[in-house]
């Protein structure tokens, strides 16, 4: 995850070139998929080089994070700054070193950003069925196993109060396929949830059923 955010930071640097995006070009996708390998090999280049307390950074370990100023930049393969000088984005290798630094200043604020306050991140719809009706919200994280989750490390502390919006069928549905245990070790995000088969299928009668409409 925090690899794909310094390559992330890596695109917006190299976005933010004048010469890098010319509106008169009309060929957007191979533009797009150009810009994603040239980000991937790049952050592959370097990654590897740079200290772990860095690659692992996050808002829990942001006081370990070293000064990005006074860092070491010497196990940084001469390739990047190689590769950034004959793509025109550096004059040389300082400067490629400047560029590298103002990346990894980005990547810091945002790997250390404090998480969300999960109220403000209510939908207008079910994450589930994806119909605008009235919404309850799931803790992905049950409570009731919140302290087991921090006593065998199985999530942050700032993640325990994730939630998904969804409507109560679709909430009931969630907690029928499996135990507030395993819905927090293997089903902590909406993504994982849709995953299963089990909730697919659901999803896919749920979202045709008309809210507040009794039949039979």
């Amino acid at each position: 995850m925090q690899f794909s955010a310094f390559k992330d930071c890596l695109a917006r640097r190299i976005l933010a070139d004048p010469g890098i995006s010319d509106p008169s070009r009309s060929d957007t996708q191979n533009e797009t998929d150009a810009l994603d390998d040239f980000a991937a090999y790049l952050a592959c280049e370097t990654w590897p080089a740079l200290p772990p307390s860095l690659r692992e950074a996050t808002y829990e370990t942001r006081d370990a994070v070293p000064d990005i100023d006074e860092l070491a930049l010497d196990n940084v393969p001469a390739t990047f700054a190689d590769t950034l000088v004959s793509c025109g984005l550096s004059d040389d290798e300082e400067s490629a070193a400047a560029f590298l630094r103002r990346t990894l200043r980005d990547f810091v604020v945002d790997a250390c950003a404090p998480p969300p306050v999960w109220s403000r991140t209510r939908t207008t719809e079910c994450e589930i069925c994806e119909r605008e009706v009235p919404l309850t919200y799931h803790h992905l994280i049950p409570r009731e196993v919140h302290n087991k989750a921090l006593r065998k490390k199985w999530h942050p502390e700032a993640m325990l109060n994730s939630v998904a919006w969804l409507c109560r069928p679709c909430h009931s549905a969630v907690h029928g396929v499996a135990t507030n245990e395993v819905l927090a070790r293997e089903y902590y995000t909406i993504e994982l949830l849709l995953a299963r088969e089990d909730i697919q299928k659901w999803r896919k009668y749920a979202s045709k059923q008309r809210f507040g409409v009794r039949r039979g």
